[in-house]
């Protein structure tokens, strides 16, 4: 893992709170935790980073509601649905799903979220913290055949993690659910069920 930006002092000081101190105190990891901290830990996307983003189909995405409890989603799409556009801004779309809204209800009331990235083929994994924001009228829309709302994520912090426990898979089909130009995703079975399909939306 190369050595990366330093963050900013205001970021760094917020990066470990007392009980992971605890933790690495008890395991004397302190001083590991801090040169992963000093050389890895940025608040920017630098290019291999964004290479690696625009090349995954899939992220795992945390969010938390006002109240503190977390909620995690999986988010697919083909390569390149995750967009980098900037050092500091990342965007994904929001597609169909099953109409509860979790993790976007989150954002709207607590913005921060992490995303992990992982790659099981090579294997290579990378986590970005930030603060995510959602537009009705966000003019990436357009660009999302199928998407219903655009979040993009400022990131506040970035970095690598160890790869050395991903197992190591194939890809052997994408979802042919994914929304395509020009092609009519199928309807999931569930949305046929009879306690699903008089509920649906129009």
């Amino acid at each position: 893992m190369d050595e990366r930006p330093r963050l900013a002092h205001h970021a760094r000081m917020a990066f470990y709170h007392s009980d992971s101190r605890s933790l690495q105190d008890r395991f004397d990891t302190r001083r590991l935790a801090d040169r992963i901290e000093e050389r890895l830990v940025s608040d920017t996307i630098d290019d291999g980073d964004r290479e690696f983003i625009e090349s995954v189909d899939m992220f795992f995405l945390a969010t938390t509601d006002d109240e503190g409890r977390p909620n995690c989603s999986y988010k697919g799409g083909e390569p390149g649905f995750v967009r980098v556009l900037d050092e500091r801004t990342l965007a994904f779309p929001s597609y169909d799903g099953n109409g509860m809204y979790v993790s976007l209800g989150n954002v709207l009331r607590n913005p921060h979220v992490g995303l992990l990235f992982i790659d099981f083929q090579r294997p290579r994994r990378m986590r970005l913290n930030g603060t995510a924001s959602i537009a009705e009228d966000d003019p990436l829309l357009a660009e999302y055949p199928g998407a219903q709302l655009v979040v993009r994520v400022r990131a506040t912090q970035v970095f690598p993690n160890c790869g050395r426990y991903i197992h190591r898979l194939e890809l052997v089909e994408r979802s042919r659910f994914v929304p395509r130009v020009e092609c009519e995703p199928p309807v999931p079975d569930w949305k046929r069920s009879e306690w699903a399909r008089d509920v649906l939306a129009a």
